[in-house]
Formats: C-alpha cells, structure tokens, sequence
C-alpha cells in the first residue's frame, strides 16, 4: 500500500437503501446556505462543532435568545429528516452547510427542489435529498406538526416516502440513487479502499520512483 495512506484504514461504504426517522418541517423557499450556517461560524479546523448553530440566525434573537422556529420546538427534537420547500441549499457553495446539517444529527431531506452543489455535497456525505411535489410537501409537514413522532421512511431504491399509511413519490438523480444503493456514494472512500490498486498502479509508473 501507499506509504501516504497506510496509516488510514480502507472501509466498505455502506449501501443506503432508505433513511427512517421523525421529521422536522421548515417551510420557506430559496432557503441559501447563508442561512443554514452563517458564515461567521466558519472558521473552524474541523466540521465538528457546526450543529451548534445550525439555522443559527433565524433561531436566535440579537441577544442570543432562542426565537419561536420548528427547530427550536422540543416537540421536534431528535428530528432526522428535514423537510423544506423550493431551492433549498442555494446560495454560495460552501460545504459547511451540509456538515452543518449532518452535524445537527440530519440524515436526509424531503424538499421540492435542491440547488445542484448543496445536493452534490450532501450525496458525498451520505445525505439522500429527495424531490417531492409542493401538495405532498404540504401535506407530509402538516401530519409531522400535527404528530412528531410520525416515522417517516425514504425508499431510495422504489423512490417514495411512507409515513402512516401515506405513501408519495419522490425522485431523486439517477447517479446519486444509484451511488447510494451500491455504496458507491463518497468518492474519498473508494479512494481510500482502492489503495493497494493504487499503489500497485504507481510502482509500474517509472517517474514515481524518482
């Protein structure tokens, strides 16, 4: 194995065939990653501590008070799927959103749509977004606010949430389902247990001797 990467163990990535969990709704559209974690709170050594504040600016008052937001409501916590409406993640590209959102214990979300980056780097995190209609979305955050501990199940491989004995359609891009059922979905991980080919590849290659 490569020097460089022996040190960190290779792993099998897990196969994601579905995500089960309460949910929270946070409804709103063009909801940017501003808003999911502000950009003060970026400078950090690690993604660690970024749950912290999360939604930070619409859950705090200017004195650092906790404001009325589903977030804040006791009723919803322990929530892991979040539930949300157009563009979600839009905004700049930053990857601390997505940290910011595992980090605060999130492991999927149900939104109409996604700006394209935010789902790219949610997909590298193991975070299956799902696409919903606007009814559905309305109606699935209406039996969450209406009982929390509603469990809400994503079938990432028939492409549809179940929750009571509700059952919608969602989609989701064709190369991040298929990443997430064959455990193909975190591209550092099949770096690192791809090593030994790796290495293996390198020790033909003459330059890499030098």
């Amino acid at each position: 194995m490569n020097p460089a990467l022996s040190h960190i163990p290779a792993m099998p990535l897990e196969k994601i065939t579905s995500v089960a969990g309460r949910g929270v709704y946070v409804p709103g559209s063009d909801i940017d990653t501003d808003r999911i974690i502000p950009a003060r709170f970026m400078k950090c050594v690690t993604f660690d501590g970024l749950g912290e504040y999360f939604f930070h600016d619409v859950r705090h008052d200017q004195d650092g008070n906790l404001k009325e937001h589903p977030l804040n409501d006791p009723r919803f916590e322990g929530a892991g799927i979040l539930i949300s409406g157009i563009n979600f993640g839009c905004g700049s590209s930053r990857e601390h959103a997505p940290q910011a959102l595992s980090k605060a214990g999130f492991r999927a979300v149900i939104a109409q749509s996604f700006a394209e980056i935010f789902f790219g780097n949610c997909a590298t995190l193991g975070i299956p977004c799902v696409l919903a209609a606007a009814a559905d979305i309305e109606k699935l955050g209406a039996a969450v606010n209406a009982d929390p501990s509603l469990l809400i199940e994503i079938d990432i491989e028939k492409c549809e949430v179940r929750y009571g004995a509700e059952s919608v359609p969602v989609t989701i891009p064709s190369t991040a389902r298929d990443a997430f059922l064959a455990g193909q979905w975190d591209p550092i991980g099949e770096l690192l247990d791809g090593a030994d080919d790796i290495a293996a590849t390198a020790g033909k290659l003459a330059y890499m001797g030098v």
